[in-house]
């Protein structure tokens, strides 16, 4: 299976998920240039919710907001911004189905951002959940379908189902941080046999998208209230401050 996929690497025309050029990569060498350049980890990020620091803002490397009210969250770690080049491809991943998107978004993550990460030390790697119905929905989590195609150490153990996510028909896309905050209380839960898994445990959370925290802030409590000994973040996308945005059109 393994041949056949790089047969096909090779033989079949694809296209760039963010310049759409056909070609045999589906990150092409310019546009893969381009985000490595604009990539969070060449910026000054808050280290524990991942949003951009300027110069009034870097007590501590920590923005304001967790200064005066630390997270529950340990660490933030994001790749690039919401509204940057792998916006569109997020969306269709998300929206249209276009499943083999995660392949790319996940090989940029490879390339990206693990050389910055700390992976030498053993962790549970946990997606945020769907709710059951969207997950019907949608037919897979996009957060998930990302996460399982990184390429981790043996000592990091992925486990899809172990948090949950009860159902809601709010759309949270809509709402600012206290509406969130509100709308995810209790949203989430462990699956009774993962509590295992997470007592006395460095615990991963998986995200696509990142924008006010209230979701992964919301995860972090629980996994503590369990007992989990640290909980740091992953995102491929997180939303920032207007004056540090780049745009798609600025490629």
């Amino acid at each position: 299976m393994h041949f056949l996929h790089t047969l096909f690497q090779h033989l079949l025309p694809t296209a760039c998920i963010v310049c759409s050029r056909h070609q045999t990569q589906m990150l092409c060498h310019a546009c893969f240039a381009f985000l490595e350049n604009q990539s969070l980890f060449h910026y000054p990020c808050c280290i524990r919710c991942g949003v951009d620091l300027d110069d009034r803002n870097t007590e501590q490397n920590q923005c304001k907001a967790c200064l005066l009210h630390a997270p529950a969250f340990d660490r933030t770690h994001c790749l690039d911004r919401y509204d940057g080049v792998l916006q569109n491809a997020m969306h269709l991943l998300k929206y249209q189905r276009r499943l083999a998107i995660a392949d790319a978004l996940a090989f940029a993550w490879n390339r990206l951002a693990l050389p910055h990460l700390n992976t030498s030390e053993s962790a549970v790697l946990l997606p945020v959940p769907l709710s059951t119905q969207k997950l019907n929905f949608r037919g897979f989590n996009q957060s998930w379908e990302i996460a399982r195609r990184i390429q981790l150490p043996p000592s990091f153990q992925p486990v899809a189902n172990a948090l949950r996510r009860h159902h809601s028909d709010a759309n949270q896309v809509q709402h600012n941080r206290l509406d969130r905050q509100t709308a995810l209380r209790h949203a989430f839960y462990i699956h009774p046999e993962a509590l295992a898994k997470i007592r006395n445990k460095s615990i991963v959370v998986f995200d696509d998208v990142m924008t006010t925290g209230s979701t992964l802030q919301e995860i972090a409590t629980l996994l503590k209230d369990n007992g989990a000994r640290s909980v740091v973040n992953w995102v491929v996308l997180r939303t920032l401050r207007p004056q540090t945005r780049i745009h798609s059109k600025d490629l």
